[in-house]
């Protein structure tokens, strides 16, 4: 393994993937917290927003990432953008979800509190609710990272030439043992900087 490691690094071919993956996997994870975050707090804030979006959400919700492939690829290729969705899809509900639930089990009582001092929406909004949903935005932004990694390799399974989830299929189809290893323990990589970056 450790041999294959080196051969793919001096050839260039690891990095070339890790690259690769690492862009896709942090340009679906923002994707889906920049979406997540801000549609978790508006259905938390507006329930007749919330009646509407939320059995959409628990229609997509239970379906994997893998299931929702094929129609990427029809829709959007087999590149970096059918890639990205991928990873977005995969990241967006655990955020999504740890968001709204935030929101749900908000303590009333300090938003009449803060209303009772005649602050504005807005104020209650910046001042009690947001900051009351960060401790479980960052959990699910935890639990994203690590399912960005999943993603991404899905996205690659069958999808372009390029990134470790190509490289961990061509290397089976190999039966190259020691190069899955290296592309597993690249993942890993991947997994705990992602994970770190969101807890640093």
């Amino acid at each position: 393994v450790v041999a294959a490691a080196g051969e793919l690094l001096a050839s260039g071919e690891l990095v070339a993937g890790l690259a690769t993956s690492i862009v896709r996997v942090f340009a679906g994870f923002a994707v889906a917290s920049l979406v997540a975050i801000p549609l978790g707090l508006v259905m938390g804030a507006m329930r007749p927003v919330e009646r509407n979006v939320d059995p959409l959400v628990e229609t997509f919700r239970p379906v994997a990432a893998i299931a929702i492939l094929p129609l990427v690829i029809l829709w959007l290729g087999t590149g970096d953008f059918a890639a990205i969705a991928i990873v977005a899809y995969a990241a967006f509900f655990p955020v999504l979800i740890n968001v709204l639930s935030a929101m749900r089990t908000m303590d009333h009582d300090l938003i009449n509190l803060a209303r009772s001092f005649s602050a504005t929406r807005l104020q209650v909004f910046r001042m009690v609710e947001f900051p009351t949903t960060l401790p479980p935005l960052f959990s699910g932004l935890r639990i994203a990272s690590t399912l960005a990694v999943i993603g991404v390799v899905v996205g690659e399974l069958v999808g372009g030439n390029m990134g470790l989830g190509y490289m961990l299929v061509f290397f089976e189809g190999q039966g190259n043992t020691a190069g899955v290893f290296v592309v597993i323990g690249a993942l890993t990589v991947i997994g705990i900087v992602a994970y770190y970056a969101v807890v640093i």
